[in-house]
């Protein structure tokens, strides 16, 4: 028996023009859709996340937001974060009308706010505190799985995981032309991530003017065209070895999906104290363009 029909939103996050960015889908109202339908359903949809809104467990909080790739539930993610909150906004449903309001995760609360500007509303996230992790010594071998070499790899800066709720493991390159280059190796990627926590594998160049160009591969989604929640840690990691000058305020664009078709761009803010590599605040943010509203059964 087919169960009433829920509202789904699909959007374009970080997206400057129509049909690039990465595709979400939002449902909404689904207190009652069972755990295994929600995972069915991200199948379904076939796209790398789908978002699905229920009632907070605190009042404090807009909404509860789960989030699920098409293999497995997401404890935190940043196209979807910024913009399942795009999408409350602009159909009404944050109490208020409020543009700043916090999201239950996972990883627990979120807060977002939502910018007006020329080009309408866009949405900011306030990412956890990042945290660095394990750092892969075989160079060579890390290269190899996205199909380089180590003088690919920018010397003196370490192939290492870091994190803000979703672990990458990030690979800084030359150029943007090895960024391209790069090509995903499954077998020798999971090799490469096994005894780390990492969910991928993040490659990037600086590319001057505070600009990132790249690209991330991961074991679930080959590759995805916009990653939020790895581009506030990215962000991070290019300032503490160098690639981005630091200071008290730092602002970063990262481009993101252009090989694949896709072109993205992620605005990255970070805030530091004095004499502090590690950043006190992280924010990522940008637009969202609106592509299919319907209804979906199941």
């Amino acid at each position: 028996m087919t169960k009433p029909g829920h509202r789904i939103h699909t959007v374009d996050v970080f997206a400057e023009k129509p049909l690039a960015g990465n595709q979400l889908a939002v449902v909404l109202d689904a207190e009652d859709i069972p755990s295994d339908v929600m995972q069915r359903i991200a199948k379904e949809m076939n796209i790398s996340e789908t978002a699905f809104v229920l009632p907070p467990a605190d009042t404090a909080y807009a909404a509860r937001v789960r989030i699920f790739t098409p293999a497995s539930e997401l404890q935190f993610a940043g196209h979807p974060t910024v913009g399942t909150a795009w999408v409350l906004a602009t159909e009404g449903l944050v109490p208020g009308g409020a543009l700043e309001f916090v999201l239950e995760e996972g990883v627990g609360p979120v807060k977002v706010r939502g910018v007006k500007g020329p080009d309408g509303l866009s949405f900011w996230m306030t990412h956890p505190e990042l945290t660095c992790g394990a750092v892969e010594r075989r160079r060579a071998q890390a290269a190899g799985a996205i199909g380089l070499v180590e003088a690919d790899l920018v010397p003196d800066v370490p192939v290492q995981v870091a994190s803000t709720g979703n672990p990458f493991l990030f690979f800084a390159l030359r150029d943007a032309g090895a960024v391209d280059e790069a090509t995903l190796d499954l077998e020798l990627l999971s090799e490469v991530l096994k005894g780390t926590d990492a969910f991928g594998a993040f490659i990037f160049a600086a590319v001057g003017g505070n600009r990132l160009y790249s690209r991330m591969f991961s074991l679930d989604i080959p590759e995805d065209p916009a990653t939020g929640s790895g581009s506030g840690p990215l962000g991070a990691f290019a300032v503490r070895h160098g690639l981005v000058p630091q200071a008290s305020n730092v602002a970063i664009v990262n481009e993101q999906g252009t090989k694949m078709g896709r072109q993205s761009f992620i605005h990255i803010e970070l805030t530091y104290a004095a004499s502090n590599e590690i950043p006190s605040r992280i924010d990522v943010g940008g637009s969202v363009r609106p592509v299919v509203t319907g209804t979906i059964s199941y």
